[in-house]
Order: C-alpha cells, then sequence, then structure tokens
C-alpha cells in the first residue's frame, strides 16, 4: 500500500461506528505506512501497537460551504496544515473519513500535491449533502477528483449513484467489521443480569448514540402496547447523546420505570457483557430527513455475542445480517409499525436454528475485513 494519511474527524476518543472502524483497521495496517489527521481531543487514548502516528488538528467547523467566510477561513487553513503533513511524511494518498468535509479538503490539497484522493461513504453523508446545492456541488468535485469511493453498504453504493455524484465503475463496497475477541458468545449468567436490572425479564436492548435516527424514542413509545402483549419485556438503552433527557423524560411520562432503563456508563467490557446476556438485540433505525442508517456495526457485535437481531427497513441494515435467519428487517417509522413487526418476531424467533455468531466470524471479523481492505489498499498503489 501507498504511504497513507487518513484524514477524518471521527476517531477515538470520540465516539461512533466510524470513528471505530478507521481505528480497527488502520490500526491493523503496517504502521509506517500510516499517519492519521483527525482532530483536536483532550482524553488520553493508548496508542495504536502498530506506531502508526496519529496528528491531531482542529478538524471542526459549524460552517462546512464555501460561500461563507467562516467556511472558507476555515477550507484555507486546514488545506495548508494537510499539504505540510503530507510533505513532513511523504504522503502519497489520502484515505478521507467523509466526503464532506474531510473529502474537500483533501480535494483542494489534492490539486496543489497531485497525491491519490480515496473517499469513505457511509449514506447519511451523501444523503445529507444532496438537500443543499452548495454542498452536492462540493461532493460533486470530491467525487470526481477521487480515485475511488469506499462505501459502507450496497446501499450507501446505490445512494451516490442516484444522487449522480459518482458512477458505480467508481465505487467499492467494504463493510465495516467487528472485534471476533472482545464480542463472543458465552453461557447465560442469572448473576449478571441480575445486577443489570434483567432477572426474570425478556432483556431487549439498543446500543447506540441517542439520536433520533437511531430509534430508541420510538421503540420506547411502543412498550405500553407490547407491555400488554408481553408482560416480561424489557428494555436496556445503551449510550449517550442528545437525546438522553428526552428519553428519560418519556419513560417517566409513560410509567415505564420498571421495564425500560437507560445506561449512558457502559465501558467496553459492560457493553460486551449486555450484548451477550440480552435475549434480543434491536437498533429500531428510521430515516430523518436526509440522516439514514447506513450499515449499523452494533448489529455485527450483536450477533458475534450469538444474538439474534431486529434493525429497522431503512439504510443498509439488513446487509449485516441473514434476513429472516440471524435477524430481521421490520418497519419502525412509528411506534405502532414497531408494535406489530416486533411482535412478528417474537413469533418467529423460537424457530430460528442458524448460529449469529458463526455467521458474523466467517463474514465480518476484522481479520476477514483488514484482508480486503489491504488487497484493495495495495490494487490503489499498482
Amino acid at each position: 500500500m501507498n504511504k497513507t494519511l487518513v484524514l477524518t474527524e471521527n476517531f477515538p476518543p470520540v465516539e461512533g461506528g466510524s470513528g471505530r472502524w478507521f481505528w480497527e483497521l488502520y490500526s491493523r495496517l503496517p504502521g509506517s505506512q500510516v499517519v492519521v489527521a483527525t482532530n483536536n481531543a483532550t482524553q488520553h487514548i493508548t496508542p495504536p501497537a502498530n506506531g502508526m502516528v496519529i496528528e491531531r488538528l482542529p478538524l471542526q467547523s459549524a460552517e462546512w460551504g464555501i460561500k461563507s467566510v467562516a467556511g472558507l477561513k476555515f477550507y484555507a487553513v486546514s488545506v495548508i496544515r494537510i499539504i505540510k503533513l503530507i510533505k513532513k511524511h511523504n504522503i502519497k494518498e489520502i484515505h478521507c473519513g467523509r466526503v464532506i468535509h474531510e473529502g474537500v479538503i483533501a480535494w483542494l490539497a489534492s490539486k496543489l500535491t497531485k497525491v491519490k484522493v480515496v473517499c469513505y461513504v457511509h449514506g447519511e453523508d451523501v444523503e445529507v449533502a444532496a438537500v443543499s446545492r452548495e454542498h452536492s456541488l462540493l461532493v460533486k468535485q470530491v467525487c470526481k477528483r477521487s480515485h475511488t469511493l469506499i462505501c459502507n453498504s450496497e446501499n450507501s453504493k446505490a445512494l451516490v449513484q442516484h444522487l449522480n455524484f459518482a458512477d458505480a465503475e467508481k465505487c467499492v463496497v467494504l463493510h465495516p467489521g467487528f472485534d471476533a475477541e472482545h464480542f463472543q458468545p458465552v453461557s447465560r449468567d442469572e448473576q449478571i443480569r441480575k445486577a443489570f436490572g434483567w432477572e426474570d425479564k425478556f432483556s431487549v436492548i439498543t446500543v447506540g448514540r441517542l439520536q433520533r435516527r437511531k430509534g430508541q424514542d420510538y421503540f420506547i413509545q411502543a412498550m405500553p402496547e407490547l407491555l400488554k402483549r408481553f408482560p416480561t419485556l424489557h428494555y436496556t438503552v445503551i449510550g449517550r447523546g442528545e437525546l438522553e433527557q428526552e428519553l428519560r423524560e418519556q419513560i417517566s411520562a409513560l410509567g415505564l420505570s420498571d421495564h425500560v432503563q437507560v445506561v449512558t456508563d457502559a465501558d467496553d467490557d459492560k457493553m460486551a457483557a449486555m450484548y451477550q446476556q440480552c435475549d434480543v438485540f434491536i437498533l429500531p433505525n428510521r430515516t430523518i430527513g436526509g440522516d439514514i442508517e447506513g450499515f449499523g456495526m452494533v448489529l455485527l457485535e450483536a450477533q458475534a455475542c450469538g444474538k439474534y437481531v431486529v434493525a429497522g427497513n431503512s439504510g443498509g441494515t439488513k446487509e449485516t445480517m441473514r434476513v429472516g435467519e440471524t435477524g430481521f428487517v421490520i418497519d419502525c417509522s412509528s411506534p405502532s409499525a414497531i408494535v406489530d413487526g416486533f411482535s412478528m418476531v417474537m413469533q418467529k424467533l423460537p424457530s430460528l436454528t442458524m448460529s449469529p455468531s458463526e455467521f458474523v466470524k466467517s463474514t465480518f471479523s476484522w481479520d476477514v475485513h483488514v484482508a480486503k481492505a489491504r488487497a484493495l489498499f495495495d490494487r490503489f498503489a499498482n
């Protein structure tokens, strides 16, 4: 592979699926060939074992366009910083975490340095850009300049083509992976379940940022009706985000304090234990304007722990599972739709026989993922 600069605002310690994806992928590649340019962080992280260099820069901006003075200044300063890193580390290739704004920075820098540009596409990034004429024009230039667009799902690839940002020939699909050593099935442990508040309950969990697209709000609103049908049902929301207070108020207003909990302090080990000890995992995602779930790494992690999964029929979630065998996709566009869809799932669960963990391990483990990525990056170099 070429000496590569990974340009991404989303990277640990910032939480989120794409940041974790980039960490897991590039920390498994030869460190001498990777430099990461990411946002400033005050929180300490353990340096990657492969020795890759991490450069911290101010990459946050409230303005992603170029019509405003603030936007122009942000891009001008960022391009200068990236060109300095290109020269400092003898970079031959830039991998952008998103088409905008990282892709715009790389596009402008490449016009002056001739480095190759590769951009990741997550689905929601191009959907959001499409609602702005200015952002759409920028994304089209980024896609035109890019050697390849790496899409996290077939759904994201289809979006790029549907929005006329690029042709299929420029797109490749590389699904994110999961840590097969950290996420594994274990035996049911009643003591652990009791500690989680799941004693004598049918435990359903959601892991993910507390935001509208993830759908925790609608599942909570569906709970009163679901409890009439499944009295032992218990729902645990795991994550942090802007909807935390709203979700807690919903729980209180609906009188669900004994049936729904919000957990915001789960570290990696506790999260894995919750995956392992729950009964079913659900990501009740829905499309909000242009905001979609491009893939859903949490669905891989849950299956890796041996759990059948349920997801909204929006975005690329169906690509994480064998639909009807290791999981289901249902309509999550309203609380009533969730009630109907989840009730159907509860009827079908006892008949499932395929091992979710074996399926994802053979298809999505980081070892499998990195081998595919390395072959792709070597192809870029040649």
